[in-house]
């Protein structure tokens, strides 16, 4: 889910865009709320924000202040003004800070979906880019693993099931088959089979299945999080097919198993 953040100081206001924001995007955010900059500062940080709509004349901190803070910190915070202030000097701050859209109140509803829509785009691309970033660079980590080869067997069983682990971690959403892993760490597939067999006590396709599924029930967890959406979340594009495999592990499937969590 994306984590986006209110802050306003009129309560009424911000009462009234989060109602808004949560009819249109409550399965698909979580929304934080803050009456002013200093609370906002906190809340981002805290809870690693990516959406912030920010007002800009608040009491102490104001939003234009924040908003720099947050730019200091994350380039890629995508940061929405919603003012009343139609002044020059205000959308020239906003340019400068990068923020990705100035709105005027009283809001178009129509006109501020299609810019959180935006945000939400780039924040996919940017953690796209990010994942991207972080596999060339395990992909790097993988392919030294053979020098393990010789020497001390404990350090090496240690560190290639360290080093397989956290690759099914970082990228079990993608689509991450048995040959492209023992490729990239330079091993036949053969003598990558058993090797794996040997250190996780089961085959690479289970110990995956097994691996999202587990994630699938922490996501299930919330009810608010629609299940074709976690099924995707975990590297299953057909929902079917994830209730299917999501059944066959638990014998229930992630509707029934989420109505057992809340009973």
């Amino acid at each position: 889910m994306y984590r986006l953040l209110i802050a306003d100081d009129e309560v009424i206001e911000r009462a009234y865009l989060y109602k808004t924001l949560n009819k249109n995007l409550g399965d698909q955010c979580a929304i934080f709320q803050a009456e002013n900059g200093r609370e906002a500062l906190r809340i981002y940080e805290e809870e690693k924000i990516q959406i912030v709509i920010m007002d800009i004349e608040m009491p102490g901190i104001n939003g234009i202040e924040a908003a720099e803070r947050i730019r200091e910190q994350d380039p890629d915070c995508c940061i929405i003004f919603l003012t009343a202030f139609d002044e020059f000097s205000y959308a020239k701050k906003a340019i400068t800070i990068k923020a990705l859209d100035y709105l005027l109140k009283p809001y178009d509803e129509k006109e501020l979906m299609l810019v959180l829509e935006e945000a939400m785009h780039l924040t996919d691309k940017r953690l796209m880019e990010t994942a991207s970033a972080e596999r060339i660079k395990t992909d790097h980590h993988l392919k030294n693993v053979s020098l393990y080869h010789e020497g001390d067997e404990d350090l090496r069983i240690t560190k290639v099931t360290e080093i397989i682990s956290r690759y099914i971690q970082d990228n079990y959403k993608y689509d991450i088959s048995m040959q492209d892993l023992a490729r990239t760490m330079n091993y036949s597939e053969p003598y990558f089979c058993k090797l794996f067999k040997q250190y996780f006590n089961q085959n690479y396709t289970s110990y995956l299945t097994e691996y999202r599924v587990n994630e699938a029930k922490k996501m299930l967890e919330q009810p608010t999080v629609n299940v074709k959406d976690i099924g995707r979340a975990v590297g299953y594009s057909d929902s079917n097919y994830f209730t299917k495999v999501f059944k066959r592990i638990t014998g229930l499937s992630p509707t029934e198993y989420r109505l057992s969590i809340f009973q």
